[in-house]
């Protein structure tokens, strides 16, 4: 009881970071720290390809060497967590027994028995598991697009597309990253940035796979690594397709043309995540028409909400992030997308 009141005498946070394997870890904690939290120690398994990295940009987060060290911190408010995928779930059961609330990058699971034991826990610890779908919260154009649709802007919501495509070579792979039981798979993968977005902007709270497709075309001698994936849904709000693949040019100035297109039945908004194709390196651009206008928005100055507001949501234990059963459907989806392309 005296750490929850002290809890909720803090305005900010204090961090512990478990695991680093995937570069998100460095926007996660980026953005955290921008909002006033502290971060004075971190863990990982062996050495990641992120460690040089890591301890270079952050000289003053030291590295424990059992990870037990900081799950037992009693000052440590929240964990961070960016391992392995398939490690994600385990760790961040440990993290909320431990009584920690967790941000875990996404996917935040791999399996339909990890998402089920992280309910489980969840339940019995009262904390909160985020899932980190930075497609939505670190895409200022996505958070404007949000504002719209609640504004009605373009009527109701009646159809998504997502397409998110990614570069192979955009820097140095580790041996997990082409290792089916290790990633997820390409929908869990990056597909559950788009269902997530998906279940947002048609208002779904439920939703059905209708179509789902993986393939590798182009590294036979990696038979673990998926290179296009693809999914049709229909939820209770709305319509979605999605377009997964690692075929970006080398000549595009990102690793990857990131859209969103957004169609009502008043209008439409498309969401140029990382570019503006032959136009601008810069990203955040946000086109809507409607019935009285065409316009076009640099989102690029928006502020992004997830972060303070996740805070305040341990802070007070509240739900103003994500709410947790929308983090669930999202990971369900992904899951079952991908044992269906399967065909599991």
């Amino acid at each position: 009881m005296w750490r929850q009141n002290l809890i909720n005498m803090k305005k900010n946070l204090n961090l512990g970071v478990i695991g680093i394997d995937h570069g998100h870890i460095f926007d996660m904690l980026d953005e955290m720290l921008k909002e006033g939290c502290s971060c004075n120690y971190f863990w990982s398994e062996g050495s990641p390809l992120t460690l040089k990295e890591f301890n270079t940009k952050y000289p003053n987060i030291k590295r424990k060497t059992n990870k037990k060290e900081i799950l037992d911190d009693d000052t440590i408010d929240m964990i961070l967590i960016s391992s392995i995928p398939k490690d994600r779930a385990n760790l961040s059961i440990e993290a909320l027994k431990a009584g920690k609330d967790v941000m875990v990058d996404k996917p935040g699971c791999t399996t339909l028995d990890q998402l089920n034991d992280l309910k489980k826990i969840v339940k019995e610890t009262g904390k909160i598991w985020s899932v980190n779908f930075s497609e939505r919260f670190h895409v200022a154009a996505v958070t404007k697009a949000e504002e719209l649709v609640k504004d009605g802007i373009i009527g109701k919501v009646k159809q998504t597309m997502g397409i998110g495509p990614h570069r192979q070579g955009n820097y140095e792979r580790p041996d997990w990253f082409y290792e089916r039981e290790s990633y997820g798979g390409i929908i869990t993968d990056i597909g559950s940035h788009q269902i997530h977005q998906f279940l947002v902007f048609t208002n779904s709270n439920n939703a059905k796979i209708t179509r789902a497709l993986a393939e590798n075309t182009t590294r036979k001698e990696k038979p673990g690594f998926q290179d296009f994936g693809e999914i049709n849904l229909t939820g209770n709000g709305g319509h979605g397709y999605i377009r997964l693949d690692w075929f970006t040019p080398d000549a595009l100035s990102t690793w990857g043309d990131g859209r969103l297109f957004i169609l009502g039945d008043k209008g439409f908004i498309e969401i140029r995540k990382y570019t503006d194709l032959a136009k601008s390196n810069n990203g955040n651009h946000l086109i809507y028409a409607n019935n009285d206008e065409v316009k076009y928005i640099d989102c690029s100055d928006v502020k992004l909400p997830y972060f303070r507001n996740l805070i305040n949501d341990v802070l007070n234990r509240t739900e103003t992030a994500c709410s947790q059963n929308l983090t669930y459907l999202s990971m369900e989806l992904a899951i079952k997308a991908q044992e269906i392309a399967e065909k599991k």
